[in-house]
């Protein structure tokens, strides 16, 4: 992960991480509540964009001044190679993983895996996807930053329950396993002396 981005999922940058919050917030706002279409939202965003440029040019030249220079505005073909590359690298990580947990011969990885598709699915049937990115964009914004903060805490909260859950799972242990693998011993015991 960058620097500039980590910086801004902390909070380390103030400016741009209220800014990206509040830009997903008018997004899911202006998607979800008042039922704009994307398509009709990226049409306003670039009509805005278009008649902000005509009226500051327009204004430029009537108050004598230059207008500004645009001919270095655009994406180079570096940049669009780059970005093709990452989403070609991301698209070959994920056949490549979908292939391996197939070829694994370990049931939990298998078993794991489909659960947390079917439950992905099983989100996705409640929630679109603009919701279902926007909680994620917020949670990403809000969790690694509290983590940070209370980080001393959080790992004091943390040990404490895998102390409590090692109690629950010993007693469960003491009282359920070994009564049942007591029986099954006892059974084949038995089958043996028949036998």
């Amino acid at each position: 992960m960058s620097d500039t981005l980590s910086d801004i999922i902390l909070w380390r940058k103030k400016r741009q991480s209220l800014l990206t919050l509040l830009t997903a917030t008018a997004t899911w706002v202006l998607l979800q509540v008042y039922q704009f279409n994307f398509l009709t939202l990226i049409s306003y965003l670039a009509i805005f964009i278009v008649a902000s440029l005509f009226l500051s040019g327009n204004l430029l030249r009537l108050l004598g001044k230059a207008p500004p220079d645009l001919s270095r505005v655009g994406i180079s073909e570096k940049s669009a190679s780059e970005m093709g590359n990452t989403v070609r690298a991301w698209v070959e990580e994920g056949i490549r993983w979908m292939f391996w947990v197939a070829a694994q011969r370990e049931w939990f990885v298998f078993v794991g895996t489909v659960s947390g598709l079917l439950l992905v699915s099983r989100v996705a049937t409640s929630v679109d996807l603009l919701t279902l990115l926007y909680i994620g964009i917020v949670t990403g914004m809000t969790v690694p930053a509290m983590y940070v903060k209370y980080q001393d805490k959080i790992e004091r909260g943390e040990e404490k329950l895998k102390a409590q859950l090692k109690r629950y799972y010993d007693m469960f242990d003491e009282k359920v396993i070994k009564k049942i693998q007591n029986k099954v011993t006892v059974r084949e015991e038995k089958e043996k002396k028949v036998e």
